[in-house]
């Protein structure tokens, strides 16, 4: 029996994936996010503390969150309840919740509950988990993907502190690819050289377990092609076995609203180079076009204006242009249409007049139309003098009169003023020449 079961966990090991096998025991073997974990810094002197509140971790995927709650329980010797949000109900948190009942009254140690996911609960599920945050029953880490802000309801957010984790930079993966060859027991069966790096970079972008995911896929392919059990990993293997753009880009996440932000930030920041390349960012992750292009026209309005009116009559040609021809050319008319809004010179005074008008619309609140500026068009309208006075600019020499056209309680409010660019600076020149001359 004992042969047995000693076999039968030799399986178990051997049947586990290379990143379970690498999974960090400790804060030592714990790579990246040194603001977290490094030495001195906050949750490494909670822990040394032996004092944990309840937080939420939020990062991409693969960056340690599950890892790290497991690393505290074990050091700080707390009991580990873990549930995953995808697959689980009230009926489910219940259970636990009385477990940790239990458990905290035999020993009095909080228990950590583990929530994988967080985000996806519902708000019920949420205010179930608040009542047992609250009462001190649990010590609740939470994992999300997602920004908390959006996704967790008000009262938990505020008992939590969030955490943000990154991205593993290259030198980080690169240290743990390293330790999984040169410590795991089945990698070291064979005689493995990394000749290049770049593809298993590249293919993994910051996340570890997809870095040895790829790693373990290759050997394990590799190995039945290779003589004397010697395997080189190059470039053109991992992308051969791949054969897929690992894209982060998601239309209905954070990261469609960051990557769009950027887009016309760097419109307005007038570089061309970023502009195209966050455009790329979202036509490879399958961004609608007709998405980009309204929001080419909004950028040629708020951002250029005045400044090159031109470039709002462009913005519309490439969104019929896109609504006619489709994808994949589609992407040229774009990258015309981005690079020329990011060369042109900039101006939001058309959105800061219509900022200052509408913000005295609020306070003035509906003030009369001048007399001489209604429409007479009956009899009896007439009879009220309305149009009374008004000045037919085209009866006049250069096709202007000066006249009020505001009401009497605002009539010298100016909303509009011109910035400091040759368009703005020609049209402000003529307003002065009309409307100051004696």
């Amino acid at each position: 029996m004992c042969l047995f079961y000693t076999y039968f966990r030799m399986a178990q090991v051997m049947n586990r994936s290379l990143a379970e096998r690498m999974r960090p025991q400790s804060l030592n073997d714990f790579f990246g996010q040194k603001h977290l974990v490094g030495e001195g810094s906050i949750l490494r002197r909670m822990i040394e503390g032996e004092y944990i509140s309840s937080f939420i971790l939020w990062g991409p995927p693969g960056v340690g969150k599950t890892t790290l709650a497991r690393i505290i329980s074990n050091q700080m010797n707390i009991p580990f309840f873990m549930l995953s949000a995808v697959n689980s109900g009230l009926k489910d948190i219940g259970k636990v919740i009385d477990k940790a009942k239990d458990v905290r009254f035999f020993n009095g140690v909080r228990p950590i509950l583990f929530i994988d996911e967080i985000h996806r609960f519902s708000k019920s599920q949420q205010d179930f988990l608040l009542t047992a945050v609250e009462d001190r029953t649990i010590i609740l880490i939470g994992a999300t993907t997602e920004n908390p802000s959006f996704e967790v309801i008000r009262p938990l957010l505020s008992r939590c502190q969030v955490y943000v984790l990154k991205n593993l930079q290259n030198e980080d993966l690169l240290a743990l690819m390293h330790k999984a060859l040169k410590e795991d027991n089945q990698l070291r069966k064979y005689r493995i050289e990394v000749a290049e790096t770049t593809a298993l970079l590249h293919f993994a972008n910051g996340d570890a377990r997809k870095l040895l995911n790829i790693l373990e896929l290759v050997v394990e392919v590799e190995k039945g092609r290779v003589e004397e059990s010697s395997i080189i990993i190059t470039n053109s293997i991992v992308g051969n076995y791949l054969q897929e753009n690992f894209v982060a880009y998601d239309k209905g996440k954070e990261i469609h609203y960051d990557i769009i932000s950027a887009f016309i930030k760097s419109i307005r920041g007038s570089d061309p180079d970023a502009a195209v390349y966050w455009l790329a960012r979202m036509i490879a992750g399958g961004e609608d076009p007709k998405f980009i292009a309204r929001r080419l026209i909004i950028t040629a309005s708020e951002d250029i204006g005045l400044a090159n009116p031109f470039a709002l009559l462009l913005a519309n040609a490439c969104f019929d242009a896109v609504n006619k021809i489709g994808m994949p050319e589609s992407r040229i008319v774009l990258a015309e249409t981005t690079i020329y809004l990011a060369t042109c010179p900039k101006s939001n005074s058309a959105y800061e007049a219509i900022e200052n008008a509408l913000e005295e619309v609020t306070r003035s609140g509906s003030l009369f139309v001048p007399s001489h500026l209604r429409n007479a068009s009956t009899q009896l309208m007439k009879d009220l003098n309305y149009g009374n006075g008004y000045k037919y600019a085209h009866d006049y020499e250069n096709n202007f009169v000066q006249q009020d056209f505001l009401p009497q309680e605002i009539k010298d409010k100016k909303f509009w003023f011109a910035q400091k660019n040759p368009k703005e600076l020609r049209m402000q020149k003529q307003m002065k020449n009309l409307w100051e001359r004696d």
